[in-house]
């Protein structure tokens, strides 16, 4: 009988030939650099019209297999995520964005973790870039640390829980979960996380930057419906089933100030984004929370010219209080440098 791959790296796209090229190249490299094994490389193809199954037939090599799945049609982004969750036959299963890639040595760090200690969820800290994924890497600063509670370990980790390029799911202690009954709210992911973490209770977050992930690459998607209602909803289901209320206050507390500003800031310089019904949606989850009224309502409620003053100040803070300043401070550099050699 044939081992079980210890980690799955099983990853959804469509019509993205180019990118996809991109992360097979440094997975390859990865793989065959660090003389990794037993892993199993999943592409689930949504149908797309491009030369997606080229580039993956270019990419395969005796040492570098991939098994390839086209879908007849498009069958979307949740089925197809929860496609690749399902047909992964590793230990460990991580969903990789095909445009996100591991950093250089992140896979080898990741397999060693992996073999000596079983984890529930292992998530790992990305960091955007624009062009050069390497040139753009803040540093290998931070630590691993090992959590006990689910509660605080969600709280620590914030909205990464709905980035699938960011954690490492076991399988193993999932057996009986189908993921396409997590689908239809584009946060497919973030119940396979919570199941994992709560079933193992053991959960390792990675706040060194390991994974680089393309910068304004995706959506089509409403995005405060998506990050606050549905996310927060999909915490609630989990209320007095393995979340206190006092877990979940602290996650929102994490997304309110450490996520949230940075978004609307943009809405608000862009001047996009319906502000009335940002609100609306936003007083819905954290009205009873008085760092809502400090940090975001101004934001969306106040005359552009102040309420850009006011997200770049909570963005700050929140950055600062949640460890994420240097990933801002090297964000602004990069942004400077793009600028200067145009």
């Amino acid at each position: 009988m044939q081992a079980q791959p210890l980690l799955s790296i099983a990853i959804p796209t469509y019509s993205r030939a180019s990118y996809l090229k991109e992360t097979l190249d440094q997975l390859s490299l990865e793989i065959l650099s660090h003389h990794l094994d037993g892993i199993e490389i999943i592409v689930s193809d949504n149908a797309s019209p491009d030369h997606t199954q080229q580039v993956v037939a270019d990419a395969l090599r005796p040492e570098f297999e991939i098994r390839y799945l086209k879908n007849l049609n498009n069958i979307g982004p949740d089925a197809n995520i929860a496609q690749c969750f399902n047909e992964a036959k590793g230990h460990y299963v991580l969903i990789l964005g095909d445009d996100d890639l591991f950093y250089d040595g992140s896979l080898k760090w990741l397999m060693t973790v992996i073999r000596q200690q079983e984890y529930g969820v292992v998530c790992m800290r990305p960091y955007g870039f624009d062009a050069d994924f390497r040139l753009e890497y803040p540093g290998r600063f931070g630590r691993d640390e090992v959590f006990d509670d689910v509660g605080q370990f969600l709280s620590a980790i914030g909205p990464l829980v709905t980035l699938i390029s960011g954690c490492v799911i076991n399988k193993n202690c999932l057996p009986k979960v189908d993921a396409n009954e997590f689908c239809g709210r584009n946060l497919v992911q973030v119940h396979l996380v919570i199941e994992a973490a709560l079933n193992l209770k053991k959960n390792l977050y990675s706040s060194r930057y390991h994974m680089a992930c393309k910068r304004n690459n995706s959506g089509g998607y409403d995005y405060l419906q998506v990050f606050v209602e549905h996310l927060g909803d999909i915490l609630d289901s989990y209320r007095g089933k393995g979340l206190s209320s006092r877990s979940i206050l602290a996650f929102d507390k994490r997304m309110l100030l450490g996520h949230l500003p940075f978004y609307l800031l943009k809405q608000r310089l862009s001047n996009a984004g319906d502000q009335q019904a940002n609100t609306t949606k936003l007083k819905l989850r954290y009205a009873s929370l008085w760092t809502f009224w400090i940090f975001l309502m101004p934001i969306v409620s106040m005359p552009r010219f102040i309420a850009i003053f006011w997200g770049g100040a909570s963005t700050v803070i929140g950055r600062i209080r949640y460890g994420d300043f240097l990933r801002g401070f090297y964000f602004l550099i990069n942004k400077i440098r793009y600028f200067t050699i145009r």
